[in-house]
């Protein structure tokens, strides 16, 4: 799969923090259950390679990959652990090299036309506009599609349930990143039913 292939999983990509491994596989099959089969495991705490790594192995339905990423060390080591893609915030030379080198699926963060042109000249087709709402969002979005009728991208910052259908509804934006649909406090008290309600309620939305 490349990285647009990545992006066409699901209208909504789960942002997920994973302070305790043991939590990876009964979240990852919460997912599955509301119908979302891709979960994008920051690199923010000492449990996410476990986490990818019991998910890649255990559950071949879920495409589980990692954000945060932030040099080619952490992308190599996503890789090992069974990741299927990489997520970064920013867009350097050293991930976009070592992705090309191996093969790796890989959405880089953006927030300038600079940096998409970037991406462009690396043969990128899809962005994470990151962090959304901040730097434009929906503005910026329509603004990027007049010069870059080509790239897609998936705006991840301050998206909602509110605000998801708005994003979506632009032809240029295949999914939208959100944490919302994985409240911290909700995996931490193993209400993992809740998260399935949560992707029901968003997909039915979407719908």
């Amino acid at each position: 799969m490349n990285a647009i292939d990545i992006l066409k999983l699901s209208p909504i990509v789960p942002v997920v923090v994973l302070d305790d491994a043991d939590h990876a596989i009964p979240l990852a099959e919460a997912l599955l259950e509301g119908g979302i089969s891709i979960m994008e495991i920051t690199l923010r705490s000492d449990a996410a390679l476990a986490s990818i790594e019991r998910i890649a192995g255990r559950l071949p339905d879920m495409h589980v990959g990692a954000g945060t990423v932030l040099d080619a060390q952490q992308m190599l080591k996503v890789c090992d652990a069974g990741g299927q893609f990489s997520f970064s915030p920013g867009i350097s030379d050293e991930l976009l090299e070592c992705a090309a080198k191996n093969s790796i699926p890989f959405i880089p963060g953006i927030a300038t036309a600079s940096e998409v042109m970037l991406a462009m000249r690396n043969d990128i087709q899809g962005c994470k506009l990151f962090p959304a709402s901040a730097v434009g969002g929906i503005d910026l979005l329509k603004g990027f599609a007049g010069p870059f009728a080509d790239m897609q991208f998936c705006p991840t910052g301050g998206i909602s349930l509110d605000n998801m259908k708005d994003y979506l509804a632009l032809p240029n934006v295949l999914c939208v990143g959100g944490s919302w649909i994985v409240p911290k406090q909700s995996v931490a008290a193993g209400d993992f039913g809740r998260i399935t309600g949560l992707c029901r309620e968003a997909l039915a939305l979407v719908s």
